[in-house]
């Protein structure tokens, strides 16, 4: 008797589940090749892969109280279109992820609905650990299992009774993407030696509200101290509208990358860059290049996660050293004047560039630079999970969304 090709459901709500998502759906088609069904929601990347999403990032894509509260009408119905995705396929296995606050309302709204007849994995375990431990007991009731990036992660969830399984952290599978760099700037009308920082205001639409001013302020600061200053600002679709209203009068000649195939390039051509927090910085740990990080949120965000986060660094590189080997500039912190000090340094300052790289090289190698695919890793787990209990487990009668 042949066996239905499993059938796999993957929700991704922001920028970054985006990039993780594509590189899974590659790992899954390379073990599974035609013998596997993909459905979900996602955004360009994932669409590039050949998957077609429910729906795209639009409405998901945000952070903040104050950023959230508008567009919550449109997440709540996002989450009920997930949901009912998953209860009229009813998927061997639903892999949620990253973006904890949209993602998790998807699980719940799922378990509620299918108890525990549908398999839900969360891949990029939320930071827990940094903040509000007690969740880690609480995801237990809508989570069956979570694929871990970092080393101390599965030891820290199963001591709350929650399966967990280290995979690797997926950036890593990037860095073979960052060259390019030269005919990058040839083709940009880049001289070879002129100085180019690379600019990266986030990939939600608060992000850009908050940092875009204060980076272009930055770069006009820093330009009287760095002759002949150019940008690049790799841009995601989401945000793009927001980008080009806030860059009309940027002060140094500023190179808009659209394109996702040129943004790795990019990151190799650049000198020194100033980023936002996020994935992106470990990104760019895996290209050498040096970088600042700002981060700035509003006030009432601010104030609550000052409560409740108990880590002392918001970069990756940063929280595995455990030192702060990337400068970062956070809320009142991140003002231009102080940027623009920390960016002239690495621009001018050849041992200070030197010390982040060589910071840069053992951070990433101990999220497994070097080793086998994290993705595919993370698809071995996915696929062994949603095999478990074959094809004769029961499953309730199907779901008609109201």
């Amino acid at each position: 008797m042949s066996v239905a090709p499993l059938k796999i459901m993957l929700v991704a709500g922001e920028p970054s589940g985006d990039a993780l998502g594509a590189e899974l759906i590659k790992a899954l088609r390379r073990l599974e090749g035609d013998r596997l069904t993909l459905i979900g929601s996602g955004g360009p990347l994932m669409r590039r892969e050949g998957f077609v999403p429910l729906f795209g990032l639009e409405d998901t894509a945000v952070m903040g109280l104050r950023e959230v509260v508008p567009k919550v009408p449109a997440i709540l119905r996002r989450v009920r279109q997930a949901r009912d995705l998953a209860l009229t396929a009813m998927p061997d296995a639903t892999v949620l992820i990253d973006s904890p606050d949209f993602t998790h309302r998807v699980a719940r709204a799922i378990r509620k609905r299918a108890g525990a007849n549908l398999r839900l994995i969360k891949y990029v375990a939320p930071q827990v650990w940094a903040s509000r431990p007690e969740r880690a007991q609480k995801m237990r009731a809508f989570i069956d299992h979570v694929l871990c990036l970092l080393p101390f992660e599965p030891p820290f969830f199963e001591k709350y009774g929650l399966p967990a399984s280290f995979v690797g952290h997926p950036v890593i599978e990037r860095s073979r993407a960052m060259t390019g760099g030269d005919a990058f700037r040839a083709r940009h009308g880049i001289g070879p030696s002129d100085p180019l920082l690379l600019v990266l205001p986030g990939s939600r639409t608060s992000e850009i509200g908050f940092l875009l001013p204060v980076f272009r302020k930055t770069v006009e600061l820093l330009a009287r101290d760095v002759p002949g200053l150019r940008c690049v600002l790799p841009v995601v679709p989401n945000v793009a509208a927001k980008v080009k209203a806030g860059i009309a009068d940027w002060p140094v000649p500023l190179t808009l990358i659209e394109d996702p195939t040129s943004k790795f390039q990019s990151f190799d051509a650049a000198d020194v860059a100033f980023a936002a927090s996020g994935t992106v910085t470990t990104e760019l740990a895996l290209s050498r290049t040096p970088m600042l990080v700002g981060y700035k949120v509003g006030a009432l965000t601010a104030a609550i996660a000052r409560r409740m986060v108990k880590v002392k660094y918001i970069t990756l590189v940063n929280l595995i050293l455990d030192r702060e080997a990337v400068p970062e500039l956070v809320q009142e912190n991140l003002t231009p004047r102080r940027a623009a000090e920390h960016l002239r340094r690495l621009f001018l300052d050849e041992g200070a560039r030197k010390e982040q790289v060589e910071s840069m090289e053992a951070a990433t190698k101990a999220l497994g630079e070097g080793g086998e695919s994290p993705s595919l890793r993370a698809a071995r787990e996915i696929l062994r999970i949603a095999g478990e209990g074959g094809p004769q487990r029961t499953r309730p009668i199907a779901y008609q969304p109201k």
